[in-house]
Protein backbone atom coordinates (compact mmCIF):
# COMPACT_ATOMS: atom_id res chain seq x y z
CA UNK A 1 0.00 0.00 0.00
CA UNK A 2 1.39 3.57 -0.80
CA UNK A 3 0.47 5.84 1.67
CA UNK A 4 -0.17 9.45 1.05
CA UNK A 5 2.59 11.20 2.98
CA UNK A 6 5.24 8.98 0.69
CA UNK A 7 3.91 11.12 -2.72
CA UNK A 8 6.16 13.79 -1.84
CA UNK A 9 9.17 11.85 -1.86
CA UNK A 10 7.96 9.17 -4.48
CA UNK A 11 11.35 10.62 -6.82
CA UNK A 12 14.19 11.46 -5.34
CA UNK A 13 16.85 13.53 -7.31
CA UNK A 14 20.37 12.27 -7.58
CA UNK A 15 22.17 15.08 -5.04
CA UNK A 16 25.43 15.16 -6.63
CA UNK A 17 27.17 15.38 -3.29
CA UNK A 18 30.80 14.79 -4.63
CA UNK A 19 30.77 17.75 -6.95
CA UNK A 20 29.88 20.16 -4.65
CA UNK A 21 33.34 21.11 -4.54
CA UNK A 22 34.28 20.98 -7.38
CA UNK A 23 34.58 24.75 -9.60
CA UNK A 24 34.73 23.77 -12.49
CA UNK A 25 32.19 21.08 -13.11
CA UNK A 26 29.80 23.58 -11.44
CA UNK A 27 30.46 26.38 -13.42
CA UNK A 28 30.03 24.06 -16.48
CA UNK A 29 26.47 22.56 -15.29
CA UNK A 30 25.17 26.01 -14.47
CA UNK A 31 26.25 27.11 -18.03
CA UNK A 32 24.34 24.47 -19.29
CA UNK A 33 20.86 26.15 -20.99
CA UNK A 34 18.94 23.25 -20.04
CA UNK A 35 19.75 23.31 -16.06
CA UNK A 36 17.03 25.06 -14.24
CA UNK A 37 16.73 27.73 -11.34
CA UNK A 38 14.09 28.11 -8.31
CA UNK A 39 14.62 31.56 -6.81
CA UNK A 40 14.34 31.57 -2.82
CA UNK A 41 13.56 35.04 -1.21
CA UNK A 42 14.63 34.81 1.85
CA UNK A 43 12.71 31.36 2.86
CA UNK A 44 9.82 32.03 0.04
CA UNK A 45 8.86 31.05 -3.51
CA UNK A 46 6.67 32.76 -5.65
CA UNK A 47 4.36 30.00 -7.64
CA UNK A 48 3.00 31.71 -11.14
CA UNK A 49 -0.30 30.16 -11.48
CA UNK A 50 -0.46 27.62 -9.12
CA UNK A 51 3.05 25.96 -10.50
CA UNK A 52 6.84 26.84 -9.22
CA UNK A 53 8.62 29.24 -11.13
CA UNK A 54 11.57 27.79 -12.30
CA UNK A 55 13.91 29.60 -14.74
CA UNK A 56 16.97 29.17 -16.98
CA UNK A 57 19.92 30.24 -14.95
CA UNK A 58 20.96 33.22 -17.22
CA UNK A 59 17.46 34.37 -16.09
CA UNK A 60 18.06 33.84 -12.06
CA UNK A 61 19.27 36.99 -9.80
CA UNK A 62 22.66 37.23 -8.16
CA UNK A 63 22.36 35.46 -4.87
CA UNK A 64 23.65 32.36 -3.08
CA UNK A 65 23.80 29.66 -5.04
CA UNK A 66 22.86 25.74 -4.53
CA UNK A 67 23.29 23.04 -6.48
CA UNK A 68 20.00 20.61 -5.69
CA UNK A 69 21.07 17.76 -7.62
CA UNK A 70 19.90 15.81 -10.98
CA UNK A 71 16.96 13.88 -12.39
CA UNK A 72 16.11 13.13 -15.31
CA UNK A 73 19.38 14.53 -17.33
CA UNK A 74 18.19 18.12 -15.63
CA UNK A 75 20.65 19.70 -13.51
CA UNK A 76 18.29 22.00 -10.36
CA UNK A 77 19.62 24.51 -8.61
CA UNK A 78 17.95 27.07 -6.21
CA UNK A 79 19.50 30.37 -5.82
CA UNK A 80 18.73 32.01 -2.39
CA UNK A 81 18.30 36.14 -2.37
CA UNK A 82 17.01 38.62 0.69
CA UNK A 83 13.84 38.64 1.65
CA UNK A 84 13.33 42.39 0.24
CA UNK A 85 13.21 40.61 -3.17
CA UNK A 86 9.87 39.08 -2.07
CA UNK A 87 8.69 42.68 -1.30
CA UNK A 88 10.05 44.68 -4.50
CA UNK A 89 8.23 42.00 -6.44
CA UNK A 90 4.57 41.73 -8.00
CA UNK A 91 2.61 38.84 -6.51
CA UNK A 92 2.47 36.61 -3.42
CA UNK A 93 5.50 34.75 -2.01
CA UNK A 94 4.97 31.38 -0.17
CA UNK A 95 6.66 29.78 2.61
CA UNK A 96 6.66 26.10 2.47
CA UNK A 97 3.22 25.54 4.08
CA UNK A 98 1.71 27.32 1.56
CA UNK A 99 3.40 25.64 -1.21
CA UNK A 100 2.23 22.20 -0.31
CA UNK A 101 -1.06 22.37 -2.45
CA UNK A 102 1.01 22.92 -5.53
CA UNK A 103 3.44 20.38 -4.31
CA UNK A 104 0.31 17.53 -3.42
CA UNK A 105 -1.53 18.45 -7.79
CA UNK A 106 1.01 19.04 -10.98
CA UNK A 107 4.19 19.76 -8.95
CA UNK A 108 4.32 16.37 -6.97
CA UNK A 109 7.64 15.18 -8.64
CA UNK A 110 9.14 18.64 -7.73
CA UNK A 111 8.99 18.06 -4.39
CA UNK A 112 12.28 16.86 -2.76
CA UNK A 113 13.82 19.55 -4.93
CA UNK A 114 11.60 22.18 -3.16
CA UNK A 115 12.26 20.78 0.49
CA UNK A 116 15.73 20.36 -0.26
CA UNK A 117 15.71 24.23 -1.79
CA UNK A 118 13.69 25.59 1.11
CA UNK A 119 15.42 23.32 4.36
CA UNK A 120 18.91 25.08 3.27
CA UNK A 121 17.37 28.37 2.22
CA UNK A 122 15.85 28.13 6.43
CA UNK A 123 19.20 27.07 7.33
CA UNK A 124 21.07 29.74 5.93
CA UNK A 125 18.93 32.19 6.93
CA UNK A 126 18.67 31.15 10.59
CA UNK A 127 22.56 30.38 10.59
CA UNK A 128 24.22 33.94 10.28
CA UNK A 129 27.03 33.73 12.75
CA UNK A 130 29.71 31.33 13.93
CA UNK A 131 28.38 29.75 16.91
CA UNK A 132 32.20 29.44 18.16
CA UNK A 133 33.48 32.80 17.63
CA UNK A 134 30.74 35.03 16.22
CA UNK A 135 32.78 35.44 12.88
CA UNK A 136 30.66 36.12 9.36
CA UNK A 137 30.20 33.00 7.34
CA UNK A 138 30.42 32.15 4.10
CA UNK A 139 28.73 29.93 1.32
CA UNK A 140 30.89 26.46 0.75
CA UNK A 141 30.10 23.29 -1.12
CA UNK A 142 27.47 24.55 -3.04
CA UNK A 143 25.44 25.90 -0.51
CA UNK A 144 25.74 23.01 2.14
CA UNK A 145 28.07 24.20 4.13
CA UNK A 146 29.08 27.56 6.05
CA UNK A 147 32.26 28.33 7.14
CA UNK A 148 33.01 30.87 9.47
CA UNK A 149 35.96 33.74 7.94
CA UNK A 150 37.59 34.21 11.22
CA UNK A 151 38.22 30.91 12.91
CA UNK A 152 37.57 28.34 9.87
CA UNK A 153 34.76 26.22 11.83
CA UNK A 154 32.51 25.29 9.54
CA UNK A 155 28.72 24.51 9.95
CA UNK A 156 25.97 21.54 8.13
CA UNK A 157 23.00 21.81 7.69
CA UNK A 158 20.73 20.88 10.76
CA UNK A 159 17.83 18.27 10.57
CA UNK A 160 16.00 18.13 13.87
CA UNK A 161 14.25 14.44 14.58
CA UNK A 162 10.79 14.28 15.55
CA UNK A 163 8.45 11.32 16.44
CA UNK A 164 5.07 11.47 15.65
CA UNK A 165 2.68 8.29 16.72
CA UNK A 166 -0.46 6.62 16.64
CA UNK A 167 -1.12 4.82 19.69
CA UNK A 168 -4.10 2.57 20.30
CA UNK A 169 -5.35 -0.35 23.04
CA UNK A 170 -7.67 -2.81 23.10
CA UNK A 171 -7.17 -5.96 21.08
CA UNK A 172 -6.00 -5.08 17.61
CA UNK A 173 -8.60 -5.57 14.23
CA UNK A 174 -11.55 -5.34 16.54
CA UNK A 175 -14.73 -3.15 16.87
CA UNK A 176 -13.16 -2.05 20.81
CA UNK A 177 -9.74 -0.82 19.54
CA UNK A 178 -9.25 2.66 19.99
CA UNK A 179 -6.67 4.93 18.94
CA UNK A 180 -5.78 8.06 20.93
CA UNK A 181 -5.79 11.82 19.03
CA UNK A 182 -5.26 14.91 20.23
CA UNK A 183 -5.80 18.89 19.17
CA UNK A 184 -3.89 21.88 20.04
CA UNK A 185 -5.22 24.93 21.71
CA UNK A 186 -4.56 26.86 18.68
CA UNK A 187 -6.37 24.84 16.31
CA UNK A 188 -10.15 25.12 14.88
CA UNK A 189 -12.90 23.17 16.95
CA UNK A 190 -12.80 19.32 15.86
CA UNK A 191 -9.40 19.37 14.46
CA UNK A 192 -7.60 16.24 16.14
CA UNK A 193 -3.99 14.62 14.96
CA UNK A 194 -2.11 12.36 16.24
CA UNK A 195 0.47 13.12 18.95
CA UNK A 196 4.12 13.99 18.01
CA UNK A 197 7.25 16.18 19.82
CA UNK A 198 11.06 16.16 18.91
CA UNK A 199 13.60 13.67 20.75
CA UNK A 200 15.70 15.24 22.83
CA UNK A 201 19.48 14.52 23.35
CA UNK A 202 20.67 11.21 24.81
CA UNK A 203 17.15 9.53 23.74
CA UNK A 204 16.11 6.57 21.68
CA UNK A 205 13.51 7.29 19.18
CA UNK A 206 11.20 4.98 21.09
CA UNK A 207 11.77 6.51 24.33
CA UNK A 208 10.97 10.20 22.84
CA UNK A 209 7.84 8.25 21.97
CA UNK A 210 7.04 7.02 25.23
CA UNK A 211 7.76 10.55 27.07
CA UNK A 212 5.68 12.47 24.48
CA UNK A 213 2.70 10.66 25.11
CA UNK A 214 3.37 10.30 28.90
CA UNK A 215 3.62 14.39 28.75
CA UNK A 216 0.90 15.33 26.43
CA UNK A 217 -1.87 13.11 27.04
CA UNK A 218 -1.01 11.37 30.37
CA UNK A 219 -0.49 8.14 28.93
CA UNK A 220 1.41 4.61 29.58
CA UNK A 221 2.81 3.62 26.42
CA UNK A 222 5.03 0.24 26.09
CA UNK A 223 5.84 -1.52 22.63
CA UNK A 224 6.58 0.79 19.71
CA UNK A 225 7.29 0.16 15.83
CA UNK A 226 8.51 2.04 13.12
CA UNK A 227 6.00 2.66 10.70
CA UNK A 228 7.99 5.45 8.34
CA UNK A 229 9.71 8.61 7.67
CA UNK A 230 8.96 11.80 5.92
CA UNK A 231 11.26 15.05 5.17
CA UNK A 232 9.20 18.25 7.20
CA UNK A 233 11.99 21.13 6.65
CA UNK A 234 9.24 23.62 8.36
CA UNK A 235 11.68 24.54 9.24
CA UNK A 236 13.95 22.00 9.58
CA UNK A 237 12.47 18.17 11.13
CA UNK A 238 12.49 14.66 9.57
CA UNK A 239 9.52 13.27 10.95
CA UNK A 240 9.56 9.59 11.86
CA UNK A 241 6.41 7.79 12.44
CA UNK A 242 5.88 5.13 15.26
CA UNK A 243 2.80 2.92 16.14
CA UNK A 244 2.52 2.32 20.04
CA UNK A 245 0.57 0.29 22.31
CA UNK A 246 -0.88 1.89 25.47
CA UNK A 247 -0.64 0.35 28.98
CA UNK A 248 -2.75 2.80 30.72
CA UNK A 249 -5.99 4.83 29.07
CA UNK A 250 -6.76 7.47 31.91
CA UNK A 251 -6.19 10.44 29.35
CA UNK A 252 -4.37 13.48 31.40
CA UNK A 253 -3.84 16.48 29.11
CA UNK A 254 -0.85 18.66 29.75
CA UNK A 255 -3.52 21.80 28.61
CA UNK A 256 -0.53 23.88 27.27
CA UNK A 257 0.47 21.75 24.27
CA UNK A 258 -2.60 19.95 24.22
CA UNK A 259 -5.93 21.34 25.11
CA UNK A 260 -7.84 17.82 24.36
CA UNK A 261 -7.53 14.31 23.85
CA UNK A 262 -9.50 11.54 23.19
CA UNK A 263 -9.90 7.48 22.17
CA UNK A 264 -11.88 6.93 18.92
CA UNK A 265 -13.37 3.89 17.47
CA UNK A 266 -12.76 3.34 13.78
CA UNK A 267 -16.85 3.72 13.67
CA UNK A 268 -16.69 6.65 15.40
CA UNK A 269 -13.43 7.83 13.88
CA UNK A 270 -16.14 7.14 10.50
CA UNK A 271 -19.55 8.75 11.68
CA UNK A 272 -17.37 12.08 13.11
CA UNK A 273 -15.46 12.43 9.65
CA UNK A 274 -18.38 11.92 7.50
CA UNK A 275 -20.47 14.64 9.84
CA UNK A 276 -17.35 16.88 9.83
CA UNK A 277 -17.15 17.29 13.41
CA UNK A 278 -13.40 15.73 13.76
CA UNK A 279 -11.62 17.10 10.90
CA UNK A 280 -8.80 15.08 10.28
CA UNK A 281 -5.05 16.05 9.16
CA UNK A 282 -4.10 17.04 5.42
CA UNK A 283 -3.80 13.59 2.92
CA UNK A 284 -0.08 14.53 2.38
CA UNK A 285 1.11 14.11 5.93
CA UNK A 286 2.64 11.51 7.58
CA UNK A 287 -0.05 12.16 10.31
CA UNK A 288 -2.78 11.09 7.96
CA UNK A 289 -0.88 7.96 6.72
CA UNK A 290 -0.69 6.61 9.99
CA UNK A 291 -4.47 7.05 11.19
CA UNK A 292 -5.72 5.73 7.52
CA UNK A 293 -2.92 2.86 8.28
CA UNK A 294 -4.89 2.21 11.76
CA UNK A 295 -8.34 2.84 10.58
CA UNK A 296 -8.15 0.45 7.45
CA UNK A 297 -8.63 2.43 4.19
CA UNK A 298 -9.21 6.29 3.70
CA UNK A 299 -10.92 8.43 5.22
CA UNK A 300 -13.78 12.10 4.44
CA UNK A 301 -12.05 15.29 5.08
CA UNK A 302 -9.27 16.91 6.04
CA UNK A 303 -7.45 20.23 7.03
Amino acid sequence: MTYPHQMLSAEPHDRLGEHRNDQGWLDTRWADPTSRVLVVSGTRVRPVEGALPWVATDEAPDGVRVLLGERDGTTSWAVIVGPEAAASQEGEWYPLRGLLPALAGGTRADAPLVFHALGLAEWHWATRHCPRCGGALASRAAGHELRCTECGKTQFPRTDPAVIMLISTGEPGTDEERCLLGRSPQWPPGRFSTLAGFCEPGESLEDAVRREVAEEAGIVVGEVAYFGNQPWPLPQSLMLGFLGRAVSTDIQVDAREIEDARWFTRAEMRDQAEAGTLVLPGGISISRSLIEHWYGGELPGQW
